[in-house]
């Protein structure tokens, strides 16, 4: 899987922008939603990494961890089960120094022994609120040359309507990062921080200790915004293709946006595979009254209905008579004959009676709660 190893370790934390979609996080982090058919959005990250040579990776969890940890498992799947390095999923209070953090500084510190003991030269710090395929070989090779104490990754774009109050900008001279605003809501295109960085492991170890003393919690606001002036901070533009999770609407809105078979390339590229957790499921069964139009359909399906634009997950069942158009139905979500849905968004082992009617609209999708009857 991994053709060479990137002098760096991976640090990821879950729970960033849970705030984000409450609906969806209730019983999961945000790193765990489901998302494309068949993923979590952690896989786009953790992938990433993998691709990139990063083989010691640690998460950093902080609550509703248990469905990401069954999902992670013993990290087989990434190629991170070894001797060496790995994944590292870190519970809180796992030991006396590890606790329920607040900032980005507080997770960091909770785990610092950790990170005096490694050997990496580098360390990736993410979140897992947005799905990409990034080669992290390319953010290395970068830092590396511009010689920075930090380099972080950003892309040219409006601010997400949901993250008006979540989102971190910055302004740029030359390539160095001379401004870092937090919560910016001005209108129009803005270098918008994609809460990735990349800082020397013995250099981040000292800006936490130093921060720690000083009551410190957030990295972007505490730490760097503070001390542009005296930290060579790079930008580093990403152009590829992204998903904002930063509300239930946006959540539904990037999941149809790959119905677009571009936007599914640019995602998925030959060569740059997002790895997840195998299940192993029958292949999708089509009865041979069906109807099916740009859908996106995972493996373990029972289609016996009608579904138009839709992106269904594993295990889902559309019974005899149901149609449904304009929906994402989690894993194992049963839809039974009669029932009517559109703009509808339901979590896993959801279950729709027969003949019931849900109808939500393009602005305002209706979202069922995971193990519901409806």
């Amino acid at each position: 899987m991994v053709n060479s190893t990137s002098n760096a370790l991976g640090v990821i934390l879950p729970n960033a922008g849970d705030n984000l979609v409450p609906e969806l996080v209730e019983k999961r982090t945000m790193a765990s939603i489901p998302f494309a058919s068949r993923y979590r959005m952690i896989d786009f990250v953790l992938s990433s990494m993998v691709n990139g040579g990063i083989t010691n990776v640690t998460v950093i969890v902080k609550k509703n961890y248990h469905s990401l940890m069954d999902h992670l498992g013993n990290g087989r799947e990434w190629d991170l089960t070894r001797k060496l390095g790995g994944l590292n999923i870190v519970p809180p209070y796992a030991q006396s120094t590890v606790k329920m953090y607040n900032g980005r500084v507080e997770a960091l510190a909770s785990i610092l022994e950790f990170l005096k003991n490694q050997k990496e030269k580098y360390v990736v710090l993410s979140e897992a609120s947005t799905a990409f395929n990034y080669n992290f070989k390319e953010l290395i090779a970068a830092h590396v040359a511009s010689g920075a104490d930090v380099t972080m990754l950003y892309e040219r774009r409006e601010i997400p309507e949901g993250c008006k109050n979540d989102n971190h900008t910055i302004k740029l001279q030359d390539g160095r990062v001379v401004e870092l605003l937090t919560n910016d809501y001005r209108p129009g295109v803005q270098n918008l921080s994609m809460d990735v960085y990349i800082v020397e492991r013995e250099t981040l170890i000292t800006m936490v200790q130093d921060a720690t003393s000083r009551g410190l919690v957030y990295f972007e606001r505490d730490i760097l915004s503070r001390n542009l002036q005296l930290l060579n901070v790079q930008g580093l533009e990403y152009k590829g293709y992204t998903a904002h999770i930063t509300s239930m609407k946006s959540y539904f809105d990037e999941n149809m946006r790959l119905l677009d078979e571009a936007n599914l390339d640019q995602l998925f590229p030959v060569g740059k595979p997002i790895y997840t957790k195998v299940r192993d499921d029958a292949p999708t069964r089509y009865a041979m009254d069906a109807k099916v139009k740009n859908c996106m359909v995972a493996d373990g399906c029972v289609i016996e209905g009608e579904i138009e634009n839709c992106v269904l997950f594993r295990g889902v069942r559309i019974r005899k008579g149901a149609k449904v158009k304009n929906c994402v139905l989690m894993q194992d979500t049963v839809v039974e004959p009669g029932a009517t849905l559109e703009y509808v968004v339901t979590d896993k082992r959801v279950k729709v009676t027969a003949d019931k009617n849900l109808c939500g609209t393009d602005t305002f999708p209706v979202y069922v709660a995971k193990g519901q009857t409806v």
